[in-house]
């Protein structure tokens, strides 16, 4: 060893020895062990990148490959725009799925404040999250419930063909007791038929099992001149 070094030239440096090939006169050439070729660099900054979104992806629902390209050629002077290149796009895709993650959060984030808040906007909310049906139905469903009852869980129609055969429809949806049994949530079936989250989940999955979601998503039934129509 101490004559290769000999031979080589010897440079320490931090935590490791470069080994410098000695000119014919003698001298020793010296080299600054951490001036790093750019391609070098480029490549060690764009690694990084894609473990950072690797890491990343690995939360979400959306988990994409990432492709390794060969090692590149430091003696290619192109290489260095294409390792730029690489870096930029990474840092864009991983700035985005961030962005996306934040998104969701801020989500999820409302819909609890609205549960947690109560009402009839928070029964909404907790009922779609129940089903696992997006939040963007919140509107759609209000506008039935209004149209139902007034937007009064306890309310029980006592006039209507129902209510002469001795079952009355109820709660937010007004849905008969048969009918509120057949669809109700099992995550929510022990509550009681006037249980406004418990009754939501009853009167959608009614709807959208006999009138589809089209109908759900339009606000329910209407006639010919938009006007509403039970379902």
């Amino acid at each position: 060893m101490l004559a290769t070094a000999a031979a080589f030239g010897a440079v320490a440096s931090g935590t490791f020895t470069a080994l410098i090939p000695t000119p014919g006169d003698g001298t020793t050439t010296t080299a600054a062990a951490d001036e790093e070729p750019l391609s070098a660099v480029l490549a060690s900054n764009s690694a990084e990148l894609v473990e950072e979104l690797a890491s990343a992806r690995s939360v979400s629902t959306a988990v994409l490959p990432v492709e390794y390209a060969e090692e590149p050629d430091p003696e290619d002077g192109d290489i260095h725009i294409a390792l730029l290149d690489k870096a930029a796009t990474l840092a864009a895709e991983l700035a985005e799925l961030h962005a996306q993650q934040a998104r969701e959060q801020a989500e999820r984030d409302r819909v609890e404040a609205l549960i947690e808040k109560g009402g009839l906007n928070g029964w909404i909310a907790e009922a779609l999250q129940i089903m696992d049906l997006p939040q963007s139905l919140s509107p759609a469903i209000k506008r039935i419930i209004m149209a139902e009852s007034g937007g009064n869980p306890r309310a029980i129609n006592t006039w209507d063909s129902n209510a002469r055969r001795g079952t009355p429809s109820q709660g937010l949806m007004q849905t008969i007791p048969s009918t509120y049994r057949a669809y109700v949530h099992p995550d929510v079936a022990d509550r009681p038929i006037t249980d406004p989250v418990a009754n939501i989940t009853a009167g959608v999955r009614y709807m959208i099992a006999n009138y589809g979601m089209d109908t759900l998503e339009a606000g329910g039934r209407t006639n010919s001149s938009g006007d509403y129509v039970g379902y």
